[in-house]
């Protein structure tokens, strides 16, 4: 048995989402601050720069989560790497090469609670449920999720244009039904959701952070040919086809 004290219900602490076994809770002031650090805090609270921390409770759904992010964890909380056995680790080990994620994402179990690193970066609770069991996630956004869900990597619909627009070959898949959680530079407030029925975004720049794994995702000419394209101005674009959402930040500036 444990209590905690002057934590979640500190005056300080605001939450901000939950679902599933995370919970999002955001910092209103920095009150560990220094008249050297003083003027810096006032403005930072000011645009909404706040330390934000996911709290994990490991007792409704294991967790699977991005290595180094635990802070620190109470009650009967079990860490494992989650690698199930020689295969399943040369399968995360070859997924974490070409995904820039990292290989091996620790497993926590048990009875108790988790709790993350903070971050300026806004928290992102998503059921990909209502993604259609499937979908994939732009590099860096990956903190969490509820161990019921399974990772995969997409690859590019065409290597050639991916490479020519600068993009990365592949990406990380979360499918399954559960929650996922995400750290973004873009708070969910201004994120755009665009639902497609059967047919094409296409979007100048990497300003999709998310998109169903039922959409077809291609990198290629704006206009129909090469003189088309000089034309326009845009050059290459991403395009995204099919039946399935696309999240998409308003700025470039706006996404990890």
């Amino acid at each position: 048995m444990y209590t905690i004290s002057n934590f979640i219900n500190n005056d300080d602490i605001k939450r901000l989402d939950s679902m599933g076994a995370f919970q999002v809770i955001e910092y209103q002031r920095d009150l560990s601050v220094m008249p050297g650090d003083a003027q810096l805090a006032y403005y930072c609270n000011a645009m909404n720069v706040r330390k934000r921390q996911v709290l994990c409770n490991v007792s409704m759904s294991p967790v699977t989560v991005q290595a180094g992010a635990m802070q620190w964890m109470v009650g009967n909380v079990n860490a494992t790497t989650g690698v199930k056995g020689v295969g399943d680790l040369f399968g995360k080990a070859l997924r974490g090469s070409v995904t820039g994620e990292s290989a091996i994402k620790p497993e926590y179990t048990g009875s108790g609670l988790l709790v993350l690193e903070p971050t300026y970066k806004h928290i992102l609770l998503i059921d990909v449920a209502q993604w259609g069991g499937s979908i994939v996630l732009d590099d860096g956004l990956f903190l969490a999720c509820e161990s019921s869900l399974t990772h995969k990597t997409v690859a590019r619909s065409n290597f050639s244009s991916a490479v020519a627009g600068g993009e990365g070959l592949f990406n990380l898949g979360i499918q399954g039904n559960g929650i996922l959680c995400l750290e973004s530079r873009c708070p969910k407030e201004e994120l755009i959701e665009i639902t497609l029925e059967n047919d094409v975004l296409k979007i100048d720049g990497n300003m999709a952070i998310a998109w169903s794994g039922s959409l077809s995702f291609t990198v290629e000419r704006s206009g129909k040919s090469l003189i088309g394209s000089a034309a326009s101005g845009e050059g290459l674009v991403n395009v995204y086809r099919g039946t399935g959402k696309v999240l998409m930040a308003p700025v470039r500036d706006g996404i990890v």
